[in-house]
């Protein structure tokens, strides 16, 4: 067996380290001949993954047509503002037989489409049943020490998920299936939102008390869109859900925790982007959730104030003062079952 990565993010190489530490032959396309000889030459990637030697089975070109032949699976492992150019770079080398695995947390800000509705606008319709989608409490740091782990793979076609299942699964990263291609999306989507927001309580010290709710209110803002865009709210409840939001908001490795906590404490957007090596999804995702949110009339005072404080300089402390004085209200307003 042969897979595909398309993609030499974070996540993309420890999906292909993963993969190739159980002998799956694992190919990753690079953006240019420089770095896929680099990759080929270090073995690693000093930049993203300093140290990490990659195994054997596990090779880089920067040739589309080299790392899609033969591809019994292709995972598409790109920011999420870059899966439409890459999807139509890669397409005309993708089989019919071929398992399409999308692996990216976000939304298209011009468009507000999920991944799978991207992958399906540039594919042919034959391979509409193939398309997939992983999601779960995945940080690639714990992954690639071996600890274990748990995620989601979600596809319209049951058959598909569960070849997905059989590929991914390992002793330390265990595969659920699901057929809620719109709920798995979308939880993986907007918890990076609530993530900003709980760096931000913990850059601020606001405590462990404001960041559980947090954290709980953003649940239901996530359930009420996912609701309205079609989605089961029980997967809320599950690891594309609770379980990728909790991973998000608490830990250290979370990018976008990163990112808020540094708001939280007083730097500027710019100032922490530009030190970053990875993309925090969280941030054009939270102007494609509110879009989202206005054409399907659905509340979410969380997203919009994060949008407010990434995007209009709004002070963070104004923020959670303008949230701790709403209206008082019913719990779980609009997703009861």
């Amino acid at each position: 067996m042969k897979i595909a990565i398309v993609g030499t993010t974070t996540w993309g190489m420890t999906l292909g380290m993963m993969l190739a530490a159980r002998g799956i032959q694992s190919v990753l396309w690079a953006r240019t001949e420089e770095e896929a000889a680099q990759l080929s030459q270090e073995r690693q990637n000093r930049r993203l993954l300093p140290g990490l030697v990659f195994p054997p089975e596990l090779s880089a070109t920067a040739s589309v047509e080299a790392a899609l032949r033969d591809a019994y699976m292709v995972i598409l492992a790109v920011p999420s503002q870059t899966m439409r150019e890459n999807v139509r770079r890669v397409r005309r080398g993708l089989s019919e037989a071929s398992v399409i695995l999308s692996a990216v947390k976000g939304i298209e800000v011009k468009t507000t489409r999920r991944m799978s509705e991207v992958l399906e606008d540039e594919l042919e319709p034959a391979l509409h049943s193939r398309i997939c989608v992983l999601s779960g409490p995945n940080l690639s740091g714990e992954i690639l020490r071996r600890l274990p782990s748990a995620t989601v793979v979600a596809s319209r076609a049951v058959a598909i998920a569960e070849e997905a299942q059989r590929i991914l699964m390992s002793p330390i990263f265990r595969v659920y299936t699901s057929a809620d291609v719109v709920g798995v999306e979308l939880g993986g989507s907007l918890k990076n939102i609530v993530a900003l927001g709980a760096g931000m309580a913990d850059g601020l010290g606001y405590g462990d008390n404001g960041k559980a709710a947090l954290m709980t209110r953003g649940l239901a803002e996530i359930a009420r869109l996912g609701i309205a865009a079609g989605a089961n709210p029980l997967t809320f409840a599950g690891l594309a859900g609770i379980g990728d939001l909790v991973a998000t908001c608490s830990s250290r490795l979370s990018r976008n925790h990163y990112v808020g906590e540094e708001l939280g404490k007083g730097r500027s957007l710019p100032e922490v982007m530009a030190a970053m090596k990875n993309v925090a999804e969280g941030i054009p995702t939270t102007v494609a959730a509110r879009q989202m949110a206005a054409k399907m009339g659905v509340e979410m005072p969380i997203t919009e104030e994060m949008y407010r404080v990434l995007f209009e300089g709004e002070d963070p402390r104004q923020a959670v003062a303008k949230l701790m004085s709403r209206q008082a209200r019913r719990e779980l307003t609009d997703i009861e079952l």
